[in-house]
């Protein structure tokens, strides 16, 4: 999966007639190799332990271009930070938010996604996307 993210993105920088730096390279290994959805700042945290050369404004631009080429998705949680996650061909979830604490929580549920579409067509509507986002208190913070 990571090889084929990496060729989307080189083919989209040659698209665009970017260069393919070290520095990107590195920081696409960093964000594919991360779980989480990845704030700017987390993310430049995580790289600058052991590449001190990679600046913010390399990773802001970087998860930009990631986003624009298909293989991030810049999400808001209410918080007011952005935060970046690996898009995933054909497949979708949608995500329980601590407000406390920040946790993400991704999950599916085929009962929900049904409900969406049964409640669309009673009103003659056709879904192009959706983002569904539950807010409260996850089972550590409630302790």
């Amino acid at each position: 999966m990571k090889r084929a993210k990496k060729k989307i993105f080189r083919d989209y920088i040659l698209e665009k007639g970017l260069k393919s730096t070290r520095q990107r390279d590195v920081i696409l290994e960093t964000f594919l190799s991360s779980e989480r959805h990845m704030s700017i700042e987390e993310l430049y945290l995580k790289l600058r332990a052991k590449h001190p050369n990679i600046g913010y404004a390399t990773v802001y631009r970087s998860l930009k271009l990631f986003a624009e080429s298909g293989i991030a998705r810049e999400m808001q949680f209410g918080d007011g930070q952005t935060r970046y996650e690996h898009v995933e061909e054909g497949e979708h979830h949608d995500h329980l938010v601590c407000t406390r604490c920040g946790t993400i929580l991704e999950f599916e549920n085929e009962t929900i996604e049904q409900l969406q579409t049964d409640v669309a067509a009673s009103h003659d509507f056709l879904i192009q996307t959706h983002k569904l986002e539950l807010y409260g208190l996850c089972a550590k913070c409630r302790k």
